[in-house]
């Protein structure tokens, strides 16, 4: 089976790639790159469905759940650290889970993707519910541990997602909603930690902001919900504040300290002229809106 797959396929343009010098070789990988963001385009409308519903689930309390294994887990588990610190998620809203375990980031556990039962234990783990979106990656679309994970996910009613690189392929037929990003045969013949892979990060990229905007955790581009966990963030909350109220550095440092470090109620407490206890409840209202917040006419 696995010979018919496009990403096991020997792609003709590196047959020679062992011949050639690192400059050829940096301008052949560099070249089957550049086909990487047109494959993601053609799967647009797919990625911008699934931003929605996990938008909406997010919305009612469920969670965004990446699954898979080697590379693919790897992926997810990144995509899910990056959210608490950029939008000031909850750690338990986005998830990562890795066939093998945690040690598997490091070190592959050899045999864990080829056991769908596993990945149903895993996921009960978590206390998977009907609230929650499954995201299944697999650059193959066959990784049984992957079709396990949507199976058990749809069995128990939650939004079930695959993300491959193969048409046709069988988390396909296991998922409610599919994404295939057809990238090519790789330059290094198999190793779909590269096109596949980076194919991959861009549309876990998209899903996770993308879910996280439609919930207002920005303020135009502005990342108005960071956690400001070291000295770069917190500069780079004063220089946010500054610019959408006007106010001096100095003046957003004594803000920020006034509002406990959160961003969004400073800037509603500056530009609405409310304390800060007042400012945070107006958010809540808009359930964490800032421009709502900012431009409804009532708390």
């Amino acid at each position: 089976m696995l010979e018919h797959l496009t990403t096991e396929a020997s792609n003709p343009a590196s047959e020679f790639l062992d011949s050639l010098n690192p400059r050829e070789i940096v301008e052949l990988i560099n070249s089957e790159d550049a086909k990487i963001a047109h494959a993601v385009g053609e799967q647009a409308d797919a990625i911008a469905q699934a931003i929605e519903v996990i938008a909406d689930r997010l919305r009612s309390g469920g969670r965004l759940i990446y699954i898979g294994a080697g590379t693919s887990g790897r992926l997810g588990i990144l995509d899910a650290a990056e959210c608490p610190p950029t939008f000031n998620s909850n750690p338990s809203q986005v998830l990562g889970i890795i066939a093998g375990g945690p040690g598997a980031m490091l070190k592959a556990v050899e045999g864990a993707e080829d056991s769908p039962d596993l990945a149903a234990l895993d996921l009960k783990d978590i206390d998977l519910c009907d609230q929650d979106v499954v995201v299944g990656i697999a650059s193959s679309g066959r990784t049984p541990y992957v079709a396990g994970a949507l199976d058990y996910a749809r069995g128990v009613g939650a939004y079930a997602i695959g993300l491959s690189c193969n048409r046709d392929s069988v988390i396909s037929t296991c998922a409610d909603h599919s994404i295939v990003l057809v990238v090519g045969p790789e330059i290094l013949s198999g190793s779909t930690r590269m096109k596949a892979g980076t194919a991959t990060k861009m549309v876990l990229n998209m899903l996770s902001t993308g879910a996280m905007v439609r919930l207002g955790k920005t303020y135009g581009n502005l990342m108005v919900d960071l956690q400001a966990t070291n000295t770069k963030l917190v500069e780079r909350s004063k220089r946010i504040l500054s610019r959408l109220t006007g106010i001096t550095s100095d003046e957003a440092a004594r803000l920020l300290e006034q509002c406990s470090g959160e961003l969004k109620v400073a800037i509603v407490s500056q530009r609405l002229a409310l304390n800060p206890e007042q400012a945070r409840q107006r958010l809540e209202s808009n359930q964490g809106h800032l421009r709502q917040a900012l431009e409804n006419g009532s708390a």
